[in-house]
Formats: C-alpha cells, sequence, structure tokens
C-alpha cells in the first residue's frame, strides 16, 4: 500500500522516509557482474534501440510532405501517420514494463527488436496511407517493448553508482538526440532515395543489435509472480486514442461535432475510469501507475519538464520543416539541418546540467532552463515576423540550450525520488512522459496549424474543394491565385503556432518553477539517490 511519507514532498529535510517494501529488486542480488567492457557494451546497444525509437518520433517531419504527395494522405491521414506511433507507444507503456518484470527485460527487448525491424520493412514498402499507418503502429508496439528495457537493463548491469549515473546521463542525451536528428537523417536519406529508407534503414542496425544483446548481454531475470493488469493497459489505450481524436476532430473544419463530442466523453470516462483502477489497486496490489508518486514535487517537477521538453521538440520541428520545404523550396535535408540547431543548443548543455546538478539544485536546471526555451520559443516568433532565417536559427539554438538544461535531470529528478520498489513503476511513467509530450505536441500544434489554415484561406471563385484540403496540395497547384491564398494563410497559421509555443513555454516555466520552489541551488535533488 502506497502511503504519502513513501514520497518526500520536498528537498531532503532531514527526516527519513518511511518504506514499508523491499529496498532492491531481490533479482538483481542473482546478477553475474558483467566485465567493464560487456557493461559498455549493453550500454551501447540499449541506446541504439533507444536511439531508433527517438528517431523514429520525428523523422518523419522532412518526408512528409513527400509520402503525402505519394500516397495521397489527407491532412487527417498526414496527422494519425505522425500521431498513431507516440498514441500507441503512451498507452503501452505502463503494461510493457510489467511485462519486462515478468518476462525478463533482456527477453522483451529482443521481442521488442524484432517487432520493430519487421514492422520497419511493412512501413518503408507500404503503398497507400492506411498501410502506413498501421505498420506505425506497430512500430509503436516494438518501441513500446524496448524503451522500459533500456533503463532497467541499465539498472541490472551497472552495479556502481557512478557508472550507473553516467549510463543514465548518456540515456537521457541519446533521446534527445535522437528526437533532434530525426528530420536531418530522414532528410539525408531522401536526398538519395525514396522516402521508404527512413524505415528500412532500421533493419540491419535491428539485426545487428538482437545478435550482439543475445551473445554479450547480462542475464534475462524474470519474475513469473509479476502480474501484467491488461485491462488497465486496455483502458489506458483506449482512453489516450479517444483523447488524441478529439483533439483532432476539435481542431477540423467543418467540425463534425457527433465524433468530437462522442470521443471526448469516451476519453474523460476511459481515462477516469484507469485512474479510479489505479487507486484501488494501489491499496493492496501493484499498480500501473501509482499516483502517489506525484505528491513528490521532484518527481512531479521531472515529469513535466520531460514531458514539456518532447512536446516542443516534436511540435517545433513539425511546423518548421514543412514551413520552410512548402513556402521556401527546401530540399528534406535543408529543413532537417534547419531545425539541428535545436540539437546543436541541447547537446552540450545536456551534459553540462547533469555534471553541474549538484551544485545549481532542480529548481534552476529544470525550471531555468525552461524560461531559457521560453526566451528561444519568442525569438522564433520574432525571426517568424522579420522573414530573418539566421534570427530564427538562433533562437533554436537557444530553445535547445534551455531544453538541455532541463532535460539533464528531469531522468534523476524522476528516478531519484520514489521508493525503490517503485524504480521500475516510475522508468515507465517518465518513458510516458515523453511518448505523451511528443503526442500532444503533433496533435496540439499539428491540429492548430490546420484549423488556422483553414479558417484563414480565402480562396478565389471557383477553386475545387481540394484546395482547402490539404496546404501541400494548394501551395503546389499552379494556379497563381489559389498559391498565394494558400501562403498567405499558411503563413499565419505557422505565426500562430509559434506564439502558441512560446505561450506554452512561458506558462511550464513558470508552473515547474512553482512546483520545484525549494529545490534551490545547494539543496539535494533526490530522496532515493541510489535509486537507479
Amino acid at each position: 500500500m502506497s502511503t504519502f511519507s513513501e514520497y518526500p514532498s520536498g528537498p531532503l529535510s532531514g527526516q527519513m522516509p518511511v518504506v514499508s517494501a523491499p529496498d532492491a529488486d531481490p533479482r538483481l542480488s542473482r546478477t553475474p557482474e558483467l566485465s567493464r567492457g560487456r557493461r559498455w557494451t549493453v550500454l551501447a546497444l540499449v541506446s541504439t534501440g533507444l536511439l531508433l525509437i527517438s528517431l523514429d518520433m520525428t523523422i518523419l517531419y522532412t518526408a512528409l510532405p513527400v509520402l503525402t504527395s505519394d500516397l495521397g494522405a489527407s491532412a487527417s491521414q498526414q496527422l494519425w501517420i505522425l500521431n498513431i506511433y507516440p498514441l500507441f507507444m503512451a498507452g503501452l507503456l505502463p503494461g510493457s514494463g510489467a511485462l519486462g518484470d515478468r518476462f525478463g527485460h533482456k527477453r522483451i527487448f529482443q521481442v521488442g527488436l524484432v517487432i520493430f525491424g519487421a514492422a520497419s520493412t511493412w512501413a518503408a514498402f507500404s503503398t497507400a496511407p492506411e498501410s502506413l499507418i498501421g505498420a506505425r503502429g506497430l512500430l509503436a508496439v516494438g518501441g513500446a517493448l524496448m524503451l522500459p528495457a533500456t533503463l532497467a537493463l541499465i539498472r541490472i548491469t551497472f552495479s556502481q553508482v557512478r557508472e550507473r549515473n553516467i549510463a543514465i546521463a548518456v540515456w537521457a542525451g541519446t533521446f534527445t538526440l535522437g528526437m533532434a536528428l530525426g528530420p536531418i537523417v530522414s532528410g539525408t536519406l531522401l536526398e538519395f532515395f525514396w522516402w521508404g529508407s527512413v524505415f528500412l534503414v532500421n533493419v540491419p542496425i535491428v539485426l545487428a543489435a538482437s545478435v550482439l544483446m543475445a551473445l554479450l548481454g547480462p542475464a534475462n531475470l524474470a519474475d513469473p509472480a509479476r502480474r501484467w493488469d491488461a485491462l488497465s493497459s486496455a483502458q489506458a489505450l483506449v482512453g489516450l486514442a479517444a483523447a488524441v481524436l478529439a483533439i483532432k476532430t476539435w481542431a477540423e473544419a467543418p467540425l463534425n461535432w457527433t465524433l468530437a463530442v462522442v470521443s471526448t466523453v469516451v476519453a474523460v470516462v476511459v481515462l477516469s475510469l484507469f485512474s479510479r483502477r489505479q487507486l484501488r489497486l494501489a491499496r493492496s496490489t501493484e499498480p500501473l501507475v501509482d499516483f502517489a508518486m506525484f505528491r513528490n514535487a521532484g518527481f512531479s517537477g521531472g515529469f513535466i519538464g520531460a514531458g514539456l521538453t518532447t512536446f516542443l521538440t516534436a511540435g517545433v520541428q513539425l511546423v518548421i520543416t514543412q514551413r520552410f520545404q512548402l513556402m521556401e523550396g527546401f530540399t528534406p535535408l535543408q529543413a532537417g539541418l534547419l531545425v539541428t540547431a535545436v540539437a546543436v543548443g541541447s547537446v552540450p548543455f545536456t551534459l553540462l546540467g547533469g555534471a553541474l546538478l549538484h551544485r545549481l539544485g532542480l529548481l534552476l536546471l529544470i525550471g531555468g532552463g525552461m524560461g531559457l526555451a521560453a526566451v528561444g520559443a519568442t525569438g522564433a516568433v520574432l525571426g517568424a515576423l522579420a522573414d530573418s532565417l539566421p534570427g530564427l536559427a538562433a533562437a533554436l539554438v537557444v530553445m535547445g540550450a534551455g531544453m538541455g538544461c532541463s532535460v539533464s535531470v528531469a531522468s534523476t529528478a524522476i528516478m531519484g525520488n520514489v521508493p525503490p520498489h517503485r524504480a521500475g513503476m516510475a522508468a515507465s511513467t517518465e518513458e510516458v512522459s515523453y511518448e505523451f509530450g511528443n503526442l500532444l505536441g503533433v496533435a496540439l500544434l499539428g491540429g492548430l496549424l490546420t484549423l488556422v489554415y483553414t479558417r484563414m484561406l480565402v480562396l478565389p471563385e471557383g477553386a475545387g474543394e481540394w484546395a482547402s484540403a490539404s496546404p501541400s496540395g494548394a501551395l503546389s497547384s499552379g494556379d497563381e491565385a489559389v498559391t498565394a491564398a494558400a501562403a498567405a494563410a499558411f503563413d499565419d497559421a505557422y505565426l500562430v503556432v509559434l506564439v502558441a509555443v512560446a505561450v506554452v513555454t512561458a506558462l511550464g516555466a513558470a508552473g515547474v518553477s512553482w512546483i520545484l520552489r525549494r529545490y534551490t541551488p545547494g539543496t539535494e535533488s533526490q530522496e532515493y539517490p541510489d535509486n537507479h
């Protein structure tokens, strides 16, 4: 049973937390110590799987205009091609963490790799939007199996605290780097190959990682007594799917009132049932999500910081790559290079933030980092108003620096502020934050882009309905009047989205700073520093 005292709500105050469950995973004592070389090889292998997962969150942003043209995807199908991956990931992650405990994280990681490779092949050779949406859904199944296992395998492999902290820092940096590099990897491939190559490139990497993990990975540690709550997993998946459908439907024009209302009601009812079930299970057994973890301010601040980072990265990369390909004639590679400015700012500050956490504290790094990202987002708005490409690139570097500071310590804040027996659950919850942030970034900002575009579009007399269905179709129509109207509407929508990003980032920075207000420089950031 979870108690308030298990999750202290502020920096260490001299009071020891009460933990009624075992302090460590008893399976870890049965793990044979791997040599130093094999430990770091395991880190490289799980980081490879993590890199594939995070790349696939953003790799379609530069490929979207090309595959939309080739497959004839509608605006709604485009959003589903993007959304189905983070949607399924977020819904499946809590249950897949429990599957890893039951059957062994190494085995689940390997199964996830195989599914990911098979789905990548299917996606690469899809000939219709519906087929690609299905393949992306299966990719999410493989990714959801792998993602909790990556962090769990690090915990199993690295018994020394200092080594483990370095390994987790590499883990967090890899995830952020993969999201940032997705558009440029896609752009590079599209310079030489067809759009399916952005998926097919996964296959040889999956094959190599599968073989090496079988040969060099740690022993597979299973716990057959651990139950998997299929009902809770289904509730999470259905509730999140309905929520995304509601967001998409409310943003479309003309509005489908029936679908919008029904999907909203389903989302509220199913997610409410999920929450009630988790609260009931927490009193007697192991829930998928123990909401008591959020009573700890350090945990909550890390959770919000992680989600905001992926929200901003996904949303900004989506709208910028589309705008510069459709409006400025950028190639996919050029658009990818532009948004890589986020990674240029993020990577060094990710490493620096982790190294300085003990001095600066969570408030300055997460709250201050998001504040710096808000400054960068405001700069992006000003760059758009001035039509300044160098100004936009500089603003993206500043945004990346702020997000790097935040994400560098978000994992530490989450994992270090729960009792050891909740470490696996905390890892799954953290990864849900990353995935749901990405999901909301694409759904909300992509939906807002479509909404404003359709509302601001004033077509000349005689233009067909097709001109309002998709910006890419209207902008490439060859009809000068239609193209001019679409360009004006798309520029308005682009600016509105950038303003929304700046506002959300500023509000997020203010909110997380208030939550972490006690974690000032010099205070302890973790109640359980050895809990990774």
